[in-house]
């Protein structure tokens, strides 16, 4: 049952303590200081706990579930702890697929309003925190944790994993992460610990020195995913994931049957959706959470790939701090656009859309209403056609 003051309470700790996913880079904290004090605070032994910990420009959030879900079927109690959520805060805080309980996110914010810190922690500080003594509440046997931002001065990178794993390396967040992918791999590599193993994704002449230079510093052996060409990027997170799951498992003779079991269980497992998720089969509604570069060009591949022959209605709505314009080179010129503003302050408006605008003036539409903006899209599709809505977890949020 939900607490009556559980929506009070979850917007005091969002109104409380700044939230990158709210009001974008001014929330975050380049320093593991506040971490350390708040785990000090709620009494996590984190060093008798076991973790894997999942970095990355893209990916991370698909890469983590499908770890999670084959640890679940192979009979592990798992903590996986992922962001942003879409729905609900709780979303966050998993065990074997469950929420964390509401009555506890109440009781874990009084403590946090009854006690006068020396310091302002973060949103996702909290968050993470508050976490970590749900997982050791819960005596999980292995948690599984996806970066917030970077990873050497993330919050999460406190913890000291069995195993660590960097998906990808793209460009965002350039302000603070560096405007280069060799810089943006230096700080991704932060979560790489001495004597830990680290699973490598996706790799080329750039960025891989930089990943192999660290481990070297850290005595860590390395591995490189080999290389696939023309995969869907699903099959990549799935096979790096799965290469993660025979480190952590190995020598178990049921592998086979746990990672069958961990995809078809993998939305009970974990909760995971918004990445090319099928919403609706007629009309056919596709959703995904692409919303850098990096992710939009990969889930248009995706669709171009799996949908030949499909007219393709796109909905799109993104942050205002994307490269509007680097996105915009991907978009096909034959597709039609709905570009719409969302409910966020960090929403990207009508007028920045139309500034960088140069597809077929006939083939683009503009909303201020994301949800009249899908509920038109909808309308107009027939058995030859598809939607596609990607953009931002904001634009997902209000119209799932």
């Amino acid at each position: 049952m939900i607490p009556e003051n559980y929506d009070e309470k979850v917007d005091w700790l969002f109104n409380q303590f700044p939230v990158f996913q709210k009001v974008g880079s001014s929330a975050y904290k380049p320093t593991l200081d506040n971490t350390l004090a708040l785990i000090q605070f709620f009494n996590v032994p984190i060093d008798k706990m076991k973790f894997v910990h999942v970095a990355g420009t893209n990916g991370k959030g698909t890469t983590c579930s499908i770890i999670a879900s084959a640890l679940t079927a192979a009979g592990k109690r798992v903590g996986l702890f992922t962001s942003p959520h879409i729905k609900d805060f709780r979303e966050r805080i998993r065990v074997n697929g469950e929420k964390i309980g509401a009555n506890q996110v109440v009781d874990s914010i009084d403590r946090i309003q009854n006690t006068d810190f020396d310091f302002s922690p973060s949103f996702f500080e909290m968050t993470w925190v508050m976490a970590l003594a749900h997982f050791h509440k819960e005596k999980c046997d292995v948690v599984v944790v996806e970066t917030g931002l970077g990873g050497r001065l993330d919050a999460t990178n406190v913890i000291l994993p069995e195993l660590s794993v960097i998906t990808n390396i793209g460009l965002d967040h350039v302000a603070i992460l560096g405007d280069t992918r060799a810089k943006i791999a230096g700080e991704k590599a932060g979560i790489i610990k001495k004597n830990v193993p680290v699973l490598i994704g996706e790799s080329d002449d750039e960025i891989k020195p930089v990943f192999i230079e660290a481990a070297n510093r850290n005595l860590s052996p390395i591995f490189f995913l080999p290389e696939q060409n023309d995969e869907h990027t699903f099959e990549t997170n799935k096979r790096l994931a799965f290469k993660a799951i025979d480190f952590l498992l190995k020598g178990d003779s049921r592998l086979d049957s746990i990672k069958k079991t961990a995809l078809k269980d993998l939305y009970k497992n974990t909760g995971l959706y918004g990445r090319n998720q099928l919403y609706s089969a007629e009309p056919l509604v596709i959703l995904d959470a692409a919303h850098n570069v990096m992710g939009v060009q990969r889930f248009i591949q995706d669709v171009q790939k799996k949908y030949t022959n499909k007219n393709v209605r796109v909905l799109y709505g993104a942050s205002n701090d994307k490269d509007l314009a680097e996105i915009f080179k991907l978009f096909p010129e034959e597709w039609e656009y709905y570009f719409t503003e969302f409910n966020s302050q960090r929403s990207m408006k009508i007028d920045d859309f139309k500034s960088v605008n140069k597809i077929n003036e006939k083939k683009v539409s503009f909303f201020s209403d994301a949800k009249k903006a899908f509920a038109m899209a909808q309308e107009l599709n027939n058995k030859q056609d598809m939607l596609i809505v990607f953009g931002s977890f904001f634009l997902l949020e209000e119209i799932i």
